[in-house]
Formats: structure tokens, sequence, C-alpha cells
């Protein structure tokens, strides 16, 4: 492709266009059945610490007649110069067109992220409205946590992954290769026989039916022999840890080695959609982790590595492990990382087990200001505690501790808001260290947003007002406090929020957005509202209705056909208790809680047993 050679001299960091990266996967693309792309609707180095991808990646690759190569979104400098030459989006590892490939499988993990999905399909030359297009084109597929509620990018992907695409993708690309060998069918008898996998999701084969009020009457197959209800894919064992993956030329976000200790997490806060949709909690055996870093960093050459898990620090055998790790690669000058660490001394311990030299900065999430909050979302932290975190953070020599808050919770109040000027205010010991060295604070916040599959999915958001508010308010009693609060722009945690638990009908509203040039939505130097609220008023949708209504909690959600495995009664029970703010048992510490797992997963099963037994 001599063209884009030069073309690449006038982009910002070209090496995310050039592909060739270690460990990078090429294949004889003659001699393969199935080619599928595995797009990324972001910058490459945001795709590339995707650990799930990766898995994907090594996955496919493995067998013998299928392929994957990787694409992700070109900044506007790239996508420029790419229209004006006339190349069409292209994969890494063979810089082919992606309309040559079979299969294009994009990532969706954010919702800021729709329109780049439709400008990626625009770049590669294909129709970006799935109805307008035909067996002649590569069939689109999706997945990642956004596909669980899939409703506004409904129009435009022809199958959803729903829920761990390790088992199912491999099913799907077989269907896929024998029905392409066959060449006898059109595209919609494919799409017939791939709804019927389970975990896959063909939404041009379901009938949304609305109220005259907006909201849904009923959602329907039309398609005989198709379930009403279509179950999330979940994996009974962790599949293999990725330990060759492709090493970045350009600096990733996360730009270190990693490898998944475990999946899920029981923790149960209210909020957190992360936490019902990667149930049931699934721990890789010790030794296997320590087989699979041993190999990884042989593979890659990294200096550090990270040991990922939504709650790092509930891994059954933490300590033994992060003692084991430290004194094997203490001499090798390797460093570990602990993402996602409880608000304790127990984490602070961990960290300095890890920790040799210069200590910088730790980062904790209390969400909310005040102990009545954290018990309404089931954040289980008490105010002495988290102090005494801050204290021992101080005493073991850490520079600074970054604390992460949301505003607009369900019952939140303005002496909520208060309770965490207060919270910093009590602070001021931890922030005193010997000999006169202060601890460095830093307080950041965003709006809550309710989500698909949660607790809180019937919850109204705060408007943008009611959000400038609480933001105007913090920084104010911060700054008599000598501390400076980071936000996020509250007219993307709204849109966010509209796209969050939207319907069918917002497909419209994201083409719009991006004809109108919304793109990098989620990029606060690209987005633009202005776009957006013009595309609601031209098809006469009210973000408020999305996002600011109060749902019932008999309404039919756009996501009610979509079976995650944590029942409709469980959320329900979990919603109505945060309005007496009692907290929920953590099930991996105490009493199976009966989310509706129980009747699926071996380990929840026994759980379940003891529970009813005793």
């Amino acid at each position: 492709m001599t063209d884009l050679d030069h073309i690449l001299p006038r982009v910002t960091r070209p090496a995310r266009y050039t592909g060739g990266e270690w460990n990078s996967i090429t294949k004889d693309w003659d001699a393969i059945d199935v080619k599928m792309a595995l797009a990324y609707p972001d910058l490459y180095e945001i795709g590339m610490s995707n650990l799930g991808l990766a898995i994907l990646y090594e996955l496919v690759n493995r067998e013998p007649k299928t392929l994957v190569e990787r694409v992700y979104a070109p900044w506007v400098d790239m996508e420029a110069e790419m229209r004006k030459a006339a190349i069409p989006l292209f994969s890494l590892e063979s810089r082919r067109p992606l309309k040559d490939f079979d299969i294009i499988g994009f990532s969706l993990g954010y919702e800021l992220t729709y329109t780049n999905v439709l400008n990626m399909l625009d770049l590669v030359g294909i129709p970006v409205l799935a109805a307008q297009r035909d067996e002649s084109h590569p069939l689109i597929i999706a997945g990642g946590s956004c596909a669980l509620n899939a409703e506004p990018m409904a129009e435009f992907i022809d199958l959803f992954v729903l829920g761990e695409g390790e088992e199912v993708l491999l099913e799907l690309l077989e269907t896929f290769r024998r029905w392409k060998l066959e060449g006898s069918h059109g595209k919609q008898e494919l799409l017939r026989e791939l709804a019927h996998i389970p975990g896959i999701y063909v939404s041009s084969l379901y009938q949304v039916e609305y109220h005259d009020d907006g909201t849904i009457f009923k959602i329907t197959p039309t398609s005989p022999g198709l379930s009403s209800s279509i179950k999330r894919r979940i994996l009974i064992k962790l599949p293999p840890a990725v330990t060759k993956p492709v090493v970045p030329y350009v600096a990733a976000i996360h730009d270190r080695a990693a490898i998944e200790i475990q999946r899920g997490c029981t923790r149960g806060c209210r909020f957190c959609q992360a936490g019902i949709i990667y149930r049931p909690l699934r721990e890789r055996p010790k030794e296997e982790v320590l087989a699979a870093v041993d190999e990884l960093l042989r593979n890659c050459g990294y200096n550090e590595f990270s040991l990922l898990s939504l709650s790092t620090s509930d891994y059954s055998e933490i300590e033994s492990l992060v003692s084991t790790l430290s004194a094997r690669y203490r001499e090798h000058n390797i460093k570990i990382s602990l993402p996602s660490l409880r608000i304790d001394s127990f984490s602070v311990r961990l960290m300095d087990a890890i920790t040799s030299g210069k200590k910088t900065g730790l980062t904790f999430a209390p969400e909310a200001g005040s102990e009545r909050l954290r018990r309404v979302i089931n954040k289980s932290v008490s105010e002495d505690e988290l102090l005494h975190t801050l204290e021992t953070a101080a005493e073991r020599g850490w520079s600074s501790v970054k604390l992460y808050f949301m505003l607009g919770l369900p019952t939140e109040t303005p002496d909520d808001i208060e309770s965490i000027v207060h919270l910093v205010r009590q602070s001021g010991p931890a922030r005193r260290k010997p000999r006169g060295r202060a601890l460095h604070l830093k307080v950041s916040a965003s709006a809550f947003v309710p989500k698909a599959h949660t607790p809180f999915q019937w919850v109204a958001q705060h408007t943008e007002e009611e959000l400038n508010a609480r933001i105007e308010a913090l920084r104010l009693g911060l700054k008599k406090s000598g501390l400076r609060l980071s936000w996020q722009d509250p007219k993307m945690s709204l849109l966010e929020g509209v796209l969050a638990r939207g319907d069918r009908r917002l497909s419209q509203v994201i083409y719009r957005a991006w004809q109108l040039g919304a793109t990098f939505d989620a990029w606060s130097e690209h987005f633009n509202y202005e776009k957006w609220g013009r595309a609601f008023d031209e098809y006469r949708l009210d973000p408020a209705f999305y996002a600011n209504r109060q749902r019932p909690l008999d309404e039919i959600l756009p996501w009610a056909h979509i079976d995650v495995g944590v029942s409709a009664t469980f959320l329900k029970r979990e919603y109505q208790q945060n309005l007496h703010s009692p907290e929920t048992e953590d099930c991996h510490f105490g009493r199976c809680t009966a989310c509706g797992l129980e009747s699926w997963h071996p380990a929840c099963q026994k759980s379940y047993q003891n529970s009813s037994s005793s």
C-alpha cells in the first residue's frame, strides 16, 4: 500500500498504523477459510490495553482454518489523509482493506464510541446500515459489555455476541465457515442459523412494539423457533492466560503485560454493571498464574506486569501470590501492578510488598462521601476505615492518593456532598508526613450513570443543572481545603446515560449525529453535544425520556429479552433495599444471596445448598 507510506509522515504517531509488532500474527491468507477483523472503535493505544481483545486474538489464531487481524479507529488527522487519498480502512497485520474480510467484529465497551463504529464502517466503504448490506459484504458483529443492551446499535450490527466470547465466537466462526463453503444459502438464512447458537442475538429477528407514551409494549421474535429470551454465555473455567501478547510500538494506556487472575466480583455494589455481568467469580489457580507470568515476561520483554481483576485484593491467595512474585522478580527489577484494590490497610500493605524505591501514588474509589450513602450503594467501607487507610499510606511513605467519587447517586442530598468535603478535611493528619512532607490528595468526581442489568437500572439520572450544582458545591468546599477537583463534563455523562438505557429508536439519532460530524465523543476536545441535540430534535426524541425518567418496576425495559443470568427478582430486591440502605452480604465470604446464578454455576450451587441447609 504505497499511498499509505506517503501519508504516514504527515500524521501523529504513525506507528499506530504500521503493524508488524512483536508477537503479531500474519497467516497465509490464501490457506484460510474464514478471515475476521477484530475492530476496536477507539485509538490504538486504548485498544492495545484491552485484555479481552488479546484473548480472542490469540484464541482465534490458534485455529488452523481461521485468522483474525486487528484494526483501530484512526485519529482525525489519519482519517482526513485516508479520505483524501481514497485509502479504505485496513488491518494492521496484512494491510488488506477490511471489505476483503468475511467478518468484522467490533468491541463495544463504552457507549461514547458508538459513532466511531459508524465512522469505521464508512471508512471500510460498506453501508453503515445493516439493512443495506447483503452477503457480498462482511458480516458485522459486536460484543462487549455494551452489547448487553444492544438496542441503540441494532440498525448497524448484524448480530451481537452476548457475554463471554471465548467459546461462542469459535462456534460462530465454524458455522460461518460451513455456510461459506456450502455457498448455497443467503445472508438471512445464515443469520437465522447463527441466532440459534446460545449467546448470539440477531436484533433484526426481533420486533419491538411501543405504547403511545413511548415505553415498550412487547419484544417478540419474528423467526420460528427463536427464544423470547437470549442468554448470556458464561464460561465454567477461565481460558488459558494470554502469554504471548502483541507488544505495541506506541506506548499503550496500560503499558505493561497483564494476566487475569480472576473474573467476576461478588461485592455487590448496586451501581456497578461489571459486578453483575461478569458474575460468577472464577479464580485462576495460583500455580497457573505463576507459570503464566514466567512465560509472559519471556515473550514480551516488559519490566512491569499487572494482576487483573475487578477486585484484585479479593483473590483468595493474593498475599501468597504477591509474596512469591515479589521474591522471584526482585533482582530483575520487574514491577508488579495491582489495580482495583479495596479501601483498606491490607491493600496498602499489598502495595508495599511489591514496591521498591520511590513510592508514588495509590488510587481508591470511596464513590460516596457519607457512610449512609455508601450503604445505599452497598459499598461497605466506614469513614474510620478510609481515614486509617490514608494514614497507613502516609506512614509507609506514599506520596499521593487519588480518591474517586460519584455525584448524583440515588437518595443523594446536599449533606452527602458536604460529607466528601468533611472526609477530605478529616484526612488532614494523613496529609502531614514526618519531617513536614505532605501526602498529596487528589479528588476526582464523575456523574452517576444508571446502567442496564443493575439494581439501579430503574433510577432517574440527575439533570445537567443538578449535576453542575453538585460539582460547584464540591469544588468550592474543596477549594477551602486547598485541594482542586477534577470532573467529567456532565453532558458526556448524560449522553452516556441515554445510550446506556436507550431503545432501538436511538439508532436513527446515532446515525444522524454521525452524519453531523460526531466522532470520538469520549474525547473532550471532540465532544460536541450540540450535534447530538440537533439529532434528537430532528427525530423528536427527548434525551430526558431515557436518562432523567424514573422507570416503574413493571416497565418492559429495552434489554428485558437479554438474560444475563442474574434474575430480575434479585435486581428488584436490591433496588428496593437501597431505599432503606441495608447492606447485602458478599456471597464469596458469606451466605448465597440467590442472585439467579445459583441454579447454573457449580460453585454457586454448592454455596446455595450450604446456605439453604443452614
